[in-house]
């Protein structure tokens, strides 16, 4: 981490201190490089709050106290941030002082007696199984012209709700990751925690169709990308951007593409289990939860349809 990229931080040990937690972040607890740089730009902002709040560039990090952090999270609510952007700032800021406490950088860690901002709990985007059907007969369609980005395509899809699979997931798949013979994928999760998940037929029969349009790209393409399951045009790793733009491709030629992204397909492959009666357990194993807390909104969704149904169907919910 370079004294550029921490320019809003006092130089000397606020700096190193912010520096130290960074490059623990990524060499220890082996986050990706995307949650690095937020947790790098949330620190920043606290950076910039203090230097006003004490009004000089010179502080340390033991002057910060309760009082200090209730009125950064103050600032964050003028500024228009909604709640849940605060309580992540704060649990970049959290995590920071309890790596500082343990280093003994600070006597104690202030943290402790903040309360996050009550979050207000959002449903997530999916979409329904006529809409799925609808989703996927349109990819089927592109597929049928065996061409290069419909074969590919349809394999993206197939894993993002077939399997549940992040974005970051997907992008990062390599071919010797996929198994198509026990029809199952290794996958590499937040904190590049490692976990098996099934492949459904479909996406077998989808990637075994792309694999020849694959094999023309490579040879075809200098220096190709030969490791990486999904390609670009040029032979290189296809981006999480063009998987984004091809997913919204997709759900826009099914009529859906107005509120929904990549990550409502893994919410529509949460949804439709627990739906199913598929158990919560085994729903956070394959999305790769640490707590179960985080599976659990997509119980919320079920909840919700089921409320739906029943005031649609029975006589006395009016």
């Amino acid at each position: 981490m370079t004294d550029r990229e921490l320019s809003d931080l006092p130089p000397g040990p606020p700096r190193q201190a912010v520096a130290d937690f960074l490059r623990h972040l990524e060499d220890e607890r082996q986050l990706s490089p995307n949650t690095v740089v937020a947790y790098r730009r949330d620190l920043l902002d606290l950076g910039r709050f203090l230097s006003d709040y004490y009004g000089t560039p010179e502080w340390g990090w033991s002057n910060v106290d309760r009082l200090t952090l209730r009125a950064f999270l103050g600032s964050l609510h003028r500024r228009g941030l909604s709640r849940r952007t605060a309580g992540r700032k704060l649990s970049a800021v959290r995590a920071l002082f309890r790596f500082l406490h343990l280093e003994e950088v600070v006597e104690s860690n202030p943290t402790r007696a903040v309360r996050a901002p009550k979050m207000e709990r959002r449903l997530p985007g999916h979409l329904s199984r006529d809409e799925v059907r609808a989703v996927f007969d349109h990819a089927e369609v592109r597929a049928a012209e065996n061409t290069f980005e419909g074969t590919r395509n349809l394999v993206l899809l197939e894993l993002l709700y077939g399997s549940g699979l992040r974005l970051a997931e997907l992008q990062e798949l390599d071919w010797a990751d996929v198994d198509l013979v026990t029809e199952q994928v290794k996958v590499r999760g937040k904190g590049r925690k490692e976990r098996i998940v099934p492949l459904t037929r479909a996406a077998v029969t989808a990637i075994r169709r792309h694999e020849p349009r694959r094999e023309e790209v490579v040879g075809r393409a200098k220096g190709a990308d030969r490791r990486a399951l999904l390609l670009n045009r040029r032979g290189g790793r296809f981006s999480r951007r063009g998987i984004q733009r091809a997913v919204h491709a997709l759900l826009e030629g099914a009529g859906r593409g107005d509120d929904l992204s990549v990550h409502s397909l893994r919410h529509t492959f949460a949804t439709h289990l627990l739906d199913a009666g598929a158990d919560l357990m085994a729903v956070k194993e394959l999305l790769g939860h640490v707590s179960l807390s985080t599976t659990q909104i997509y119980t919320h969704t079920s909840v919700e349809r089921l409320k739906r149904i029943y005031q649609q169907a029975h006589p006395r919910a009016e």
